[in-house]
């Protein structure tokens, strides 16, 4: 039996994850918790075999910074992130060692369980990129690294000044690539391109690594 934690914040999705694990006599669930942190102190005084790890936590606890340290501490523990989030820095860091395997929860080609049973042979398994879903008039993953770095800025709060000292672009240089997005897209200003990025999960900024 492949022991095993689940962490998910919606009570609803840990009850789903148990049944499809439970389904067959391959796994059993022996934790299941809504704080990533709170698993990762889990794994700390109890032998787990496998992880099943959501990226935005309670209190906003990041799964992959968790994910990375149960990784470093417990190596004969497979992490698989279970996501429904498609910014692309979170499948970046999955596989920069945040995690095995990934899964799109709306968007994976293969079933959970096939997913789960690779892993466990020793299989990495990490979609090439991230979804790309539909942005009124176009497709997000056409927006470039480059723009999806402003647009993160964008989100955060920051000025045109301030993202153009962080990325080592001019302030209209800033302006250029935010306007050309919103213009292709057919959206009538950046406010409402930052909504349907934040409404269709693109981008996620508010993942806390470390307990305060």
């Amino acid at each position: 039996m492949i022991r095993t934690i689940i962490v998910e914040d919606s009570r609803i999705i840990r009850d789903y994850l148990e049944a499809v694990l439970e389904e067959g006599d391959r796994f059993v669930v022996e934790g299941s918790f809504s704080d990533a942190f709170e698993a990762e102190s889990y794994c700390r005084s109890h032998s787990v075999d496998l992880v099943l790890m959501d990226v935005l936590t309670d209190h906003h606890h990041s799964g992959l910074a968790a994910g990375e340290r149960i990784r470093k501490e417990h190596p004969q523990t497979k992490v698989v992130i279970v996501t429904s989030l498609i910014d692309p820095e979170i499948l970046e860091k999955a596989k920069a060692g945040a995690a095995d395997s990934l899964w799109y929860k709306e968007h994976g080609k293969e079933t959970l369980i096939e997913v789960l049973m690779r892993t466990m042979d020793g299989e990495q398994i990490m979609p090439e990129s991230a979804p790309s879903v539909e942005l009124n008039e176009m497709f997000s993953g056409e927006i470039t690294p480059r723009q999806m770095e402003i647009l993160r800025c964008f989100v955060k709060g920051m000025t045109y000044s301030e993202i153009a000292e962080q990325t080592g672009l001019s302030a209209r240089g800033v302006r250029w690539n935010v306007n050309e997005i919103v213009d292709r897209a057919g959206f009538s200003n950046k406010h409402e391109l930052l909504a349907a990025l934040l409404n269709n999960k693109i981008i996620i900024t508010t993942l806390v690594d470390e307990e305060e």
